[in-house]
Formats: structure tokens, sequence, C-alpha cells
């Protein structure tokens, strides 16, 4: 089993596209080449990981927050980051990150905190426009077949959605008769443009594929930022805060004045989630999980939605467990290791 063959997988369950565009994910250090001898995972890849990676002899090391932000200049280990690369480089472990592309996923690091808090009737709290769709005309004969493989393509993930318009055309054959042709209109990411032209073109064979793409002015319901869901039974705030603070494993919960009403719904956000404030309060939430809230920003709850944040680390620790549950679902030839480093950099006395 080679580190291509994780990478190709973890990149189909969240393709770095996704990823924003101050990001770095992806395979940050190393050969996709190598034959893996073991995968540790984790939220960081700090120097104490790296020397777990070695320790138990793991070549591949995966991480949600990527090492490498910007660009190196020296490799003299003058911080932190230097000195990991150097650390990985020497002795061979790669290590790959999977960051806001998995947290732009519906069944990534916001879906592990709605699963945590039992939310129910979870979706994206801010879809992402990045849809394009797909003109083209098959024979009639081929239409529920080229249907069903594209509606098939990351029918468990992302991929093709809203399914497939059809509307009847006639065309000519080579004999100038006229044989019936549907025209077909797919919608999906622009993530699974690949995919969907590899689909249409193996159905069809030896015959000459014609088709025309475009961007549209619509959302993906599976892809975006943030989450919201309902909590199964009404609850009264402070109760809630206390449920969160124990269930998260968090030392602090920042928050806002109470809001008198029952806490219903729910939007979460892993991480630096701020950005989402006004969506989460249009959606209806009654309180907003997410981290790194600043002071003057607390103000902008304006009795509207109760703010909690519940620390960076704390809000996205849970992801290592994912990691786990998609790579260990899928592989089973090499051993897989969750870190022992807690990695978080914040303390609470």
């Amino acid at each position: 089993m080679k580190i291509r063959n994780i990478v190709n997988y973890l990149e189909s369950i969240a393709p770095p596209t996704y990823q924003e565009s101050y990001d770095n994910a992806g395979l940050i250090v190393g050969s996709s080449d190598e034959e893996v001898t073991g995968v540790l995972l984790c939220l960081d890849s700090t120097e104490a990981v790296i020397d777990e990676a070695i320790a138990k002899g793991c070549n591949l090391v995966i991480a949600h927050h990527p090492i490498v932000f910007k660009g190196l200049k020296r490799f003299n280990g003058s911080n932190y980051v230097e000195r990991v690369v150097m650390k990985a480089i020497k002795h061979d472990v790669a290590i790959y990150a999977a960051h806001t592309n998995l947290d732009n996923v519906s069944h990534g690091v916001n879906a592990k905190i709605c699963q945590r808090l039992k939310l129910e009737n979870t979706r994206i709290l801010a879809p992402k426009r990045k849809l394009k769709k797909l003109y083209t005309q098959v024979d009639i004969q081929q239409v529920e077949t080229i249907r069903k493989a594209l509606l098939a393509i990351d029918s468990d993930q992302i991929g093709v959605v809203e399914g497939s318009v059809y509307s009847s055309v006639g065309a000519s054959s080579a004999n100038g008769s006229v044989l019936p042709k549907v025209r077909l209109e797919v919608n999906y990411h622009e993530a699974s443009e690949r995919n969907v032209i590899q689909t249409l073109k193996k159905i069809n064979g030896s015959h000459e594929t014609v088709f025309d793409t475009m961007p549209i002015e619509a959302v993906h319901p599976r892809i975006g930022s943030g989450m919201i869901g309902n909590l199964p039974d009404g609850m009264a705030p402070l109760a809630f805060l206390k449920l969160v603070k124990k269930v998260m494993k968090t030392g602090c919960v920042k928050h806002t004045a109470i809001v008198g009403r029952k806490v219903n719904r729910v939007a979460v956000c892993g991480g630096a989630g701020g950005f989402l404030l006004n969506a989460a309060i249009r959606a209806g939430a009654d309180v907003f999980i997410t981290a790194d809230y600043k002071y003057h920003e607390f103000f902008d709850a304006e009795g509207k939605i109760i703010i909690a944040d519940i620390g960076h680390y704390e809000s996205e620790q849970f992801t290592i467990q994912l990691l786990n549950e998609f790579i260990t679902k899928k592989f089973s030839t090499f051993a897989v290791h969750l870190t022992t480093v807690n990695t978080n950099p914040v303390r609470y006395i």
C-alpha cells in the first residue's frame, strides 16, 4: 500500500478544491510513492508527534492542521515549523493535512461535533456556490443507465446533486434518418467534473461524446461552512452549556449573556467560526458553538443568540477519531495509531 492510495482516498472524501484560499491542505512533506509502514493521526504535526511517529514505526502522519501555511525560505531550525519539516524529511516521515477541505463537507469536522451533541436534522449552515452544469445529448436507450451512473458518483459524499433534467430533441443519423435523442442536464460540484465526464464517456463507449459545461448560480447543499441541527428535546440554556462543556471535553466555555428561551436549534463551526454568526442567527439558532472569539466580537450577539466559545483545539479534537473512522473502514493492511500527544497550546487553571 502506497501513500498515494491513502491520499487519493482522503481527497475523494474531502477534495482539496474545497479548501479556503489561505489554506495548504494536501501532502506537505514526503513522496506519495513510498510504501506505508504505519499511520499516525493527529490534530497538529508538532515535533513531539513526529517523534511519536518515528517511535511507532509510522512513516505517514495525517493531521488536521497543515504544518506549513506560508513559503519557507530557510531550513535552519529557527522555529518549530522548520524543525518539524527537517525532522520529518530526515526520518522519511510524510505529512499530510486535511484542513478546511474537511471542514467544508457535510460528513467532516462539523458533522463530528453534531454527532457528539446528538443533533438531528443537520445541514450545512453556509453552503458554497461552486456548482456547474453539464449539457449533452445521448441516445434514448442510454438515458437511464447514464442517469444512474452519474447519480452514483460520490453518492455517499459529494458530486452530482439536484438530479438530472431531460428533454427530447431530434437528431439526424448518418444515413439522413432522424433518431430520437435526449438532452441531458446534470448539476455537479466542480471537484467532481472529471468523474462526471469520464462516466459519460465510458457509457457512450466508442461514440463521440459532445458536451458543454458552465458555472451556475446555485449552492451545493453538502458543501460549505458550519452546520446546524436540532436537539431531540429543548434544554435550558445553562444546562445545555454545561452539557457542551462535558461532551466536548473543554476546560472552559466562554459565552454571551443567557437568552431566556430554551435551546432547540444549535449551530456549530469547528475552529474560528465567527464569520458565520449572522448565518447562524438567520438560520434561527439559539446557540452558536465555535472558537477563537475576541472580546469585542461577543457584543455582536446583541441578545439574538448565545455565542459559546469552547476553544479551538477542543472544538476540533474529535477530528482525529473522524480520520480514524475513515481510514480503518477502508484500509486494513497497516497499523493506524491515534496520537497520545496533546498538542493544545492553551492551558487552563
